[in-house]
């Protein structure tokens, strides 16, 4: 009898708890709506509906960050994707290309995404828009291999750059000097999120604008976005109007993501008949990808498993190169037809992955390490680093919560573990 009492006791207790922490998501989930309303009141008349589009969808977004707890996968049912899911490209090249190849390019589109900064880099602007070679950028070299295929082929596959609110005004002053060009070249933006206090999980904005002290309040919600972007923008409507079929999607600084002739034509005339709605470049894993996302099968489905996702348990072995041998380069060929579809059936659910921000990142440097024989670098917590560090080989160095790391001066550190507590104070 006693031991049913402390059962039901039990029960009771984790139920009352449960009530308890839906009570509070309802009541943050009330304030968040509260602070939104008021950033919305502050929108010019001309904004005020892209902004109210972009806020209802940070809404539906915190919703479901505050009801997924922990991480969004069950280790134990991730395995090895199936050989036959993977393609190898020597096997499509095989099969050579058809005569109408022109007829083929003129139904894709190619996508850039450019909403980053160059800020990692130590610039300002557009990452896109910093001189890689011979005085060209990023996106001078992009428009210039676009143009080199539509004049060899004789076709017409535009350029539609993802843009981001840090990026939109400085990319579109720079695209006039592209009109002689033979490309046509689109812009769209993706949506401008709130940051959240990590605390009280409310919006850091006050007001729509972001200059001042409201720069780093608002943020572009990931590569995930463009479903939902690319269609609300009403681009994507567009395109399938003017006989565009499929989209290639890659970095605007992944200058090595060109269109592929093989894989476009296999897109479009599959081998088995059966159409081909998504298909993502992946290639074999080394040293220096353990934290990029890979390839798996997930409750009888491909999935793309990203770092951020894996239980902390089970990091390490998500790393391993031998297991998990597939790197996602970020290239993707997708279906325009298949996004206008799920994205009017509601039915991307994609997982959410939080991405705390690092404030200060450039003040952790006196000054750039010596990297030029560097394989690997991973930096977790509180670390800084002195003047003329030089990194080799495969460096981890990790603080843990509440210690703080200060590799010294001069410092050379080659496959080296840094953990712990390490601090360097004047005497």
């Amino acid at each position: 009898m006693s031991r049913y009492v402390q059962d039901l006791s039990k029960a009771m207790s984790q139920d009352g708890a449960s009530q308890f922490q839906e009570v509070i998501r309802q009541e943050l989930e009330l304030s968040v709506k509260k602070e939104l309303e008021k950033i919305l009141t502050t929108a010019p008349s001309h904004e005020f509906e892209h902004t109210k589009k972009d806020l209802d969808g940070f809404r539906k977004l915190f919703h479901r960050f505050l009801q997924e707890k922990g991480p969004s996968v069950d280790w134990g049912k991730i395995q090895r994707p199936p050989e036959d899911s993977i393609q190898p490209y020597e096997k499509i090249k095989a099969r050579g290309l058809p005569d109408n190849i022109s007829s083929v390019l003129n139904k894709l589109v190619v996508v850039k995404l450019n909403g980053g900064l160059g800020t990692s880099m130590g610039c300002k602007g557009p990452k896109s828009l910093i001189g890689v070679r011979n005085e060209n950028t990023f996106l001078d070299l992009t428009v210039q291999q676009i143009e080199h295929l539509n004049k060899t082929y004789n076709t017409d596959v535009p350029l539609v750059l993802m843009n981001s609110f840090n990026t939109d005004e400085d990319t579109k002053k720079i695209l006039q000097k592209y009109n002689h060009c033979r490309v046509k070249i689109y812009t769209f933006n993706q949506s401008r999120y709130p940051r959240i206090n990590k605390e009280s999980l409310l919006p850091v904005a006050k007001d729509v604008s972001y200059s001042g002290e409201n720069t780093e309040a608002w943020y572009p919600p990931g590569h995930g976005d463009i479903y939902a972007s690319f269609y609300n923008s009403g681009l994507l409507d567009t395109l399938i109007g003017e006989g565009k079929e499929y989209i290639f999607v890659s970095n605007i600084d992944n200058l090595g993501a060109t269109v592929d002739l093989y894989i476009l034509n296999h897109l479009m005339n599959p081998p088995n008949g059966k159409p081909c709605e998504f298909v993502m470049e992946v290639t074999n894993k080394t040293r220096a990808d353990v934290k990029g996302g890979t390839l798996t099968q997930y409750e009888g489905k491909l999935r793309l498993v990203e770092i951020a996702q894996v239980p902390r348990a089970h990091v390490d072995e998500f790393k391993s190169v031998s297991k998990f041998k597939i790197f996602n380069t970020n290239n993707l060929w997708i279906s325009l037809a298949a996004v206008k579809r799920l994205q009017e059936q509601n039915a991307i659910d994609m997982e959410i992955i939080v991405n705390p921000k690092v404030q200060d990142y450039l003040r952790r440097f006196e000054s750039i390490p010596d990297m030029l024989e560097l394989d690997h670098l991973t930096v977790s917590g509180d670390v800084t680093f002195g003047k003329n560090v030089s990194l080799k080989g495969t460096v981890i160095i990790i603080a843990n919560h509440g210690d703080r790391i200060d590799i010294p001066p001069g410092a050379v550190l080659e496959n080296k573990i840094v953990s712990g507590n390490l601090r360097i104070l004047d005497h």
